[in-house]
C-alpha cells in the first residue's frame, strides 16, 4: 500500500481571516496591474491567492467590489501615514513624507502605474470618480503633515495646489518606474524639494492674493 510520510505531505499554515483577506487583495491587485479589467476572473484571482473563488465573495463581494477598492488603496495615502511621519522640522516631514510615499508605490508597482497611465485602467465614471477622490484625500494628508488645520479658509485652494502637485508626483514616478531615466535617489530629490518650495513659497504667495473682490 501506497503511503505519504509526514515528511513528503504538503505544509499548509492556517491564515487569520484579515491576513486571507490581504492576500486575495494582494493578489488581486497584482492581476489587475498585469492585465485589463476585463481579462482578469475571480478563478484567476483565487488560484494566484491559493483560496476557494467562495471566499472571494465573502471577504469582498463581486469582482467589480473588489476592483474599486484596489484602486482606491493604491491611489490614496491614507491616515495612517501622517501618524507615522517623525516630530521636527518641516523638512524631515517632508523628507520622510517622500519616502514612505515611495515605498508604497513600490509595493504596489504594477497596480499604481496602471492607474496612473496614459490611457487608463479600463476607466468609466466610477473609477473616474475614486480617482478623483484619491486625489483629494491625498492632498489633505499632505496638508495635515505640514501642519494646515483643517478649518485653514483657503484650504480647498492649498489642496487644489497639491493636487497639481500630484501630477508631477505621478509624471516623476513614471520617469523613474516606467522609462528608467530617473533613480528612486533623484525622484526623492525632486519631489521633497518641490513640496518645500510649494509649502514654503507658493503657499504664502497664494495666501496674500485678496479673492474678495
Amino acid at each position: 500500500m501506497l503511503t505519504m510520510s509526514t515528511d513528503s505531505a504538503p505544509k499548509w499554515r492556517r491564515l487569520e481571516p484579515d491576513e486571507r483577506r490581504e492576500q486575495i487583495f494582494t493578489c488581486a491587485a497584482d492581476l489587475f496591474g498585469e492585465r485589463p479589467y476585463t481579462d482578469v476572473s475571480t478563478s484567476d484571482i483565487a488560484a494566484r491567492a491559493g483560496v476557494a473563488r467562495g471566499l472571494i465573495n465573502h471577504y469582498f463581494g463581486t469582482k467589480r467590489e473588489l476592483y474599486l477598492a484596489v484602486v482606491r488603496r493604491a491611489m490614496t495615502v491614507p491616515h495612517f501615514a501622517v501618524e507615522l511621519l517623525p516630530e521636527g522640522p518641516l523638512d524631515r516631514r517632508v523628507d520622510a513624507a517622500v519616502g514612505w510615499f515611495l515605498d508604497m508605490i513600490t509595493k504596489q508597482e504594477k497596480m499604481w502605474l496602471a492607474a496612473t497611465a496614459p490611457e487608463g485602467i479600463g476607466r468609466d465614471t466610477e473609477v473616474e470618480r475614486i480617482l478623483a477622490d484619491a486625489d483629494r484625500e491625498s492632498a489633505d494628508r499632505v496638508l495635515e503633515a505640514v501642519g494646515i488645520e483643517a478649518d485653514d479658509n483657503r484650504w480647498n485652494e492649498l489642496n487644489a495646489l497639491v493636487r497639481a502637485y500630484g501630477g508631477m508626483v505621478k509624471a516623476a514616478g513614471r520617469e523613474w518606474l516606467v522609462r528608467g531615466a530617473l533613480r528612486r535617489e533623484e525622484v526623492h530629490l525632486l519631489l521633497s524639494r518641490s513640496l518645500l518650495t510649494l509649502i514654503g513659497e507658493v503657499f504664502p504667495a497664494v495666501r496674500s492674493v485678496d479673492r474678495t473682490g
